[in-house]
């Protein structure tokens, strides 16, 4: 399937490690340019220099998207090298653990601005160019805002948001053709998931019950099967599909995990 990716300049926010790693792999392989955002340059420059060894095309813009004004010069430093931007994926953010018993309005705040005041800063910097180009944005989101989680009020909360955004933009976008979808992730094991799991005691255990819960064939979802998913979303071939929040997730979230698969 073509997905009509050839050129396009796409922005991917957190785009060095884990899912959106994963994201911008799959559009250099389809011959897309995918942009990175993020706070430190090396781990940039790792993954866009293996991209361009590999006979591909990527860029980086250092930001750090907790503060408002990075926001604005990232999507300006991408107009500056390419003249567009035909997508945007929301991706960057981190399940920090701010809860409602332990955690300060400091943090909670803190917390927003890195979960999801820059999906809503990042699309809104990069709207006049997306209307342009007639672009796509897909933001990436959590099933925490369905199931919660317990202890990490503030990121229950911004994905929560995420959901939100993305049917409002999908509505308010319909009048420049701008699809707007998100990919929901439950148990997929990054860099930041391991880190997680190995602060827990008998983090073996625990990664096997978690697993164990997981309907289908009972392991993680992997980061380019959700990569997958974002770029076909993000993608001239899905044309037709705006305003919908795609479960990838093995049916952790909506299928009966009592069922015995045994």
């Amino acid at each position: 399937m073509d997905l009509q990716l050839k050129d396009k300049v796409v922005i991917v926010t957190g785009g060095a490690k884990g899912i959106g790693e994963g994201i911008v792999r799959v559009l250099a392989r389809e011959g897309a340019i995918p942009v990175i955002i993020g706070r430190k340059e090396s781990d940039n420059l790792k993954v866009v220099d293996d991209i361009k060894a590999n006979g591909g095309n990527a860029f980086q813009v250092i930001a750090e998207l907790t503060k408002p004004e990075d926001n604005e010069h990232a999507v300006k430093q991408v107009l500056k090298k390419f003249g567009r931007i035909d997508g945007l994926i929301n991706n960057a953010g981190v399940n920090d653990s701010i809860s409602l018993e332990n955690g300060t309005y400091e943090q909670f705040i803190h917390s927003l601005h890195k979960n999801v005041v820059h999906y809503y800063l990042m699309a809104h910097h990069a709207l006049p160019a997306l209307k342009a180009s007639k672009g796509s944005i897909v933001n990436i989101g959590s099933k925490v805002a369905d199931t919660g989680q317990g202890g990490t009020s503030a990121y229950a909360a911004s994905n929560g948001g995420r959901n939100a955004l993305t049917r409002e933009w999908a509505v308010e976008l319909l009048p420049y053709g701008i699809r707007v979808n998100a990919v929901i992730v439950a148990e997929c094991y990054t860099p930041l998931y391991e880190a997680w799991i190995k602060t827990l005691p008998n983090p073996e255990e625990k990664l096997a019950a978690i697993t164990s819960k997981i309907p289908l064939e009972q392991r993680m979802t992997t980061a380019e099967e959700i990569a997958n998913a974002a770029v076909f979303l993000l993608s001239g071939a899905s044309s037709h599909t705006t305003g919908q929040l795609v479960y990838v997730d093995g049916g952790y979230t909506h299928l009966d995990r009592s069922i015995s698969l045994g």
